[in-house]
């Protein structure tokens, strides 16, 4: 725990029942890992309206918060999230009625040598929480486990300097992922492109595979009964097994540039993979035989390929920011890949599904509620929320959003 310190303030008891209209007290109100509830961005939620005024939807609060990407977590009553203040990461606890900081968590977070500094540096990977802790992977490859009560070090990993991996030129983006009592994060490098550690105390629990890293996401999957972790690198999409990482099938997808980003999404056997440039996106289709997984290319198609930012299923079609220069908001049957629509209107934008909605925010700070059945896109209502780059996907609890620019959060209610 050397050259780390922690720093609370105590702001009064944090009530995590009834907390106000627009948050709800049940297990759809956490948010406690990247993508939501089942790490596919899709939301229980409130009723949420379908016109706003003029300046948009009713602001709640709002507070300066220093740089990155990551998403806000919600969990008994909190927030949580990261960010960057100078040469030093913060793991941040807030208060979710009015933004106040309850106890920041900060560490030296040197930029990593060779590192490409022109979208920012970070920290750009979302926490994940379990039970009582808070797992972050900072820009460097940082790796904390903070305890949620006060953000006190439990235990710490250096992805890079410590455990040789593979450091990411826009630095370390994987979110990790919650398995029984570890936590599967994305290192990289020979013999490690996913390693579980014990969340007891921080030790390998193991350490499998040589495929290079890149910046998506792992996804915990069920294929004909198995539980599966599904794991985007930079040239290949791979399906491991939980328990101790073996390889259970692979499959190439690269572009010119390796940057494999997207989360992929998993519905009815089928798995979805998207990236920018030349790779396009694909559907595969899995099943298990004689013990083994089996892996179709259902369709292939360049005419939707996302480059850093979501996707979100609504019944059998995806929705996402399509493009490499001109964005279109585009939707893709999921079982045949054909093209349901692709609209002007929106820069490079993240999603969520929720309540029978989509709700929309592009890069620019435009903030839109919609509704598709995927071969056409019904915008209901948009303003402008934030004035800076808001490439962080949105966060919401009942009807309240929690939106961030690289400058700015702040909590909206649709209701």
């Amino acid at each position: 725990m050397k050259n780390l310190r922690t720093r609370s303030r105590a702001l009064g008891t944090i009530v995590a029942v009834g907390l106000s209209a627009g948050l709800v007290s049940s297990a759809a109100a956490q948010w406690e890992q990247w993508g939501g509830p089942a790490r596919d961005f899709v939301v229980d939620a409130g009723s949420l309206s379908t016109s706003w005024p003029a300046e948009g939807p009713k602001q709640v609060w709002t507070r300066s918060l220093a740089g990155g990407y990551s998403c806000v977590l919600a969990h008994g009553g909190r927030l949580y999230t990261m960010a960057r203040d100078g040469e030093e990461e913060q793991v941040l606890a807030l208060n979710p009625e009015t933004g106040e900081t309850i106890w920041e968590h900060r560490y030296p977070a040197p930029i990593p040598e060779g590192a490409q500094l022109r979208f920012g540096k970070g920290p750009n990977a979302t926490p994940l929480i379990m039970k009582d802790q808070i797992v972050t992977v900072g820009f460097g490859g940082h790796l904390a486990c903070l305890s949620l009560k006060d953000g006190k070090p439990r235990w710490s990993r250096e992805l890079v300097t410590e455990m040789k991996g593979n450091a990411q030129v826009f630095g370390y983006s994987s979110s990790p992922l919650a398995y029984k009592d570890k936590v599967i994060v994305a290192v990289g490098g020979a013999g490690q492109t996913l390693v579980a550690l014990n969340m007891s105390d921080g030790s390998v629990a193991w350490s499998a595979q040589d495929f290079d890293n890149s910046y998506s996401s792992p996804i915990l999957i069920e294929v004909d009964g198995q539980q599966q972790v599904v794991n985007f690198c930079a040239s290949h999409v791979i399906g491991v097994s939980p328990e101790d990482g073996s390889l259970l099938w692979s499959h190439p997808h690269e572009n010119q540039w390796k940057t494999n980003i997207v989360t992929p999404i998993w519905h009815g056997g089928i798995l979805y993979i998207s990236s920018g440039g030349e790779a396009g996106s694909r559907g595969l289709k899995l099943t298990r035989s004689g013990g083994k997984t089996e892996v179709e290319e259902l369709w292939f198609t360049d005419k939707m390929k996302i480059g850093h930012t979501n996707v979100v299923r609504v019944g059998d079609n995806v929705f996402g920011s399509s493009g490499d220069r001109a964005m279109f908001l585009t939707s893709i049957d999921l079982k045949s890949g054909e093209i349901g629509f692709k609209e002007r209107g929106f820069a490079k934008a993240n999603l969520l599904a929720a309540d029978g909605k989509l709700i929309i925010l592009d890069e620019d700070g435009m903030l839109a509620l919609a509704r598709s059945s995927g071969d056409k896109l019904e915008v209901l209502c948009q303003a402008q929320v934030l004035k800076n780059k808001a490439w962080t996907v949105p966060t919401l609890i009942g009807t309240r959003l929690f939106v961030r620019d690289t400058e700015t959060l702040a909590a909206l209610d649709l209701q």
